[in-house]
């Protein structure tokens, strides 16, 4: 009633009404006026859509998921119309002079070769007669080129009506992640015309998606013995289809311990006789001998031994150093010797840390292929390093029989390999397909140890060279240099050298 009576007395006598004073608003939230707009306006209104839903994105249609599908498959070349055949060379094996099958000489054609090496003359007629085989091939022979050849033959000779998921047909075991990603590389290569689905499995990768790659008809499946056998325990991976297994580097399978693991893969495999097995090794001593007793049926046993076990194309120099002189003459190397691409070679992946961090002071930004380093990482260093963003990479000896760069120009020895064989490895990274390549070792007071056994092999003796005053000399640091080893170690775990040993 009061307050009726208040607003008729106020109209009565003109009085305005009063009213309650708006409350003061924080200036950094008061939005403008409406009658008055500000130069703010804009972003007021964009805040009124803050928190909703964005529209929703056009959807694609079926045509235009496989345009987009399309556009991100690797390019096939167009398969020829025919095959072109080689001139006839008295002593060499022409590859259309084998029963391989039409599509996979095509694809030795589109890869640029038309002569067998050695090991492939004495190999691949006796896989394409389906026999086991145990082969003595050094790495860069061409023997897994024999491998692939045959078994893409068989399976495209024999193709199956009904297939299983997750059931390859070949299976290949190499004992290095970067040895196995090489042999699938081959693959794609040489059977790009034949329409044979290839996968590759190795740790350090993701393993889910690996694992989702498997989930269909497999027809040559690649990969490093524990990788195998997760995808096999967790029943993604039945081997128990398998028609032809392969055992590249028997030997380094036994120097890294990987045969127990070998032994319970092949145990999942159909038994010896009813596959075809093939073993590789550089050699077929005893202990491989007996490796392959076990597991191969009746084998013919090739060996083919090199005319020489190191290029002609390659130029071996072995300079006498201290140890504590080595990075002078690695830094002098480096900046007087001309070059596309450069391999270092240390023994132990502390001493290649340390070199890393070293050569970054002096302003060479050097990535280091050690085994804690993530996978896709490394397989980045060494893309990069086929293409020549990197120029130099310091690798230890489970590199060197993993990369396959046809213009490697230099390979420094900065520690003399223990192994005479690891030797051969190493400096056969350079001089490939017809380029030359220089070979320098550093005998410092430890690796003069080694040497003996690399000249008994090679059967012959090398002179070795005192560096000059002026090769000795440290160059000056490079102010601000970028250290490479912060970027790639400190994740991982690894620390920085200490300063006592840069110089080491």
């Amino acid at each position: 009633m009061l307050t009726m009576l208040s607003r008729m007395i106020r109209k009565v006598f003109g009085i305005a009404e009063k009213t309650e004073a708006p409350k003061k608003k924080n200036k950094k939230t008061a939005r403008p006026s409406a009658k008055a707009p500000t130069a703010k306006a804009p972003v007021a209104a964009k805040s009124r859509n803050a928190g909703k839903r964005p529209a929703p994105a056009e959807k694609k249609t079926p045509r235009q998921k496989k345009e987009v599908a399309a556009a991100v498959k690797p390019v096939i070349p167009e398969r020829p119309a025919e095959l072109k055949i080689a001139p006839a060379v008295e002593g060499k094996m022409r590859f259309t002079d084998l029963a391989l099958h039409k599509d996979v000489l095509f694809g030795v054609q589109n890869a640029g070769f038309e002569y067998c090496t050695p090991i492939q003359s004495l190999a691949l007629p006796v896989l394409l007669e389906k026999r086991d085989l145990a082969a003595r091939a050094q790495t860069g022979t061409g023997k897994t080129a024999a491998f692939l050849l045959a078994a893409f033959t068989e399976l495209l000779n024999h193709p199956l009506a009904e297939r299983k998921c997750n059931a390859p047909r070949i299976l290949v075991l190499a004992p290095t992640r970067e040895l196995a990603a090489q042999i699938h590389k081959d693959a794609e290569q040489l059977g790009v015309f034949t329409g044979l689905s290839k996968e590759v499995v190795f740790g350090g990768m993701d393993h889910e998606k690996q694992r989702r790659a498997l989930n269909k008809e497999l027809d040559l499946l690649v990969g490093t013995p524990g990788r195998i056998i997760d995808y096999t325990q967790s029943g993604d991976l039945d081997l128990s289809k398998v028609e032809i297994l392969v055992i590249d580097e028997a030997d380094r399978m036994l120097d890294m311990g990987f045969i127990p693991d070998v032994k319970r893969i092949v145990s999942r495999l159909p038994k010896k006789g009813d596959r075809q097995t093939l073993l590789f090794s550089a050699t077929l001593d005893e202990s491989i001998l007996r490796l392959a007793s076990g597991w191969l049926a009746d084998p013919a046993v090739v060996e083919s031994e090199p005319e020489k076990l190191v290029s002609e194309n390659i130029r071996q120099e072995f300079y006498s150093v201290l140890r504590d002189e080595k990075l002078a003459l690695l830094l002098y190397l480096l900046n007087h010797e001309s070059y596309d691409r450069v391999m270092i070679f240390g023994n132990r992946k502390d001493v290649n840390l340390r070199l890393q961090f070293d050569l970054a002071r002096f302003g060479f930004n050097v990535p280091v292929l050690s085994g804690d380093i993530a996978q896709e990482k490394r397989i980045k260093i060494l893309e990069k390093f086929r293409t020549g963003e990197e120029k130099i990479v310091i690798a230890t000896d489970v590199a060197a029989r993993g990369i396959h760069v046809d213009d490697v120009s230099m390979v420094i020895n900065y520690d003399l390999p223990e192994r005479a064989e690891d030797y051969v490895h190493r400096i056969g990274r350079t001089g490939r397909a017809g380029h030359t390549g220089i070979a320098i070792s550093f005998l410092c007071e430890y690796g003069a140890y080694y040497l003996p056994a690399i000249e008994e092999m090679l059967k012959t003796q090398f002179p070795s060279t005192l560096p000059t005053e002026e090769m000795l000399q440290l160059p000056a640091e490079v102010p601000g240099a970028k250290h490479h080893f912060e970027e790639s170690h400190r994740r991982s775990g690894g620390s920085r050298p200490r300063s006592g040993a840069r110089r080491r």
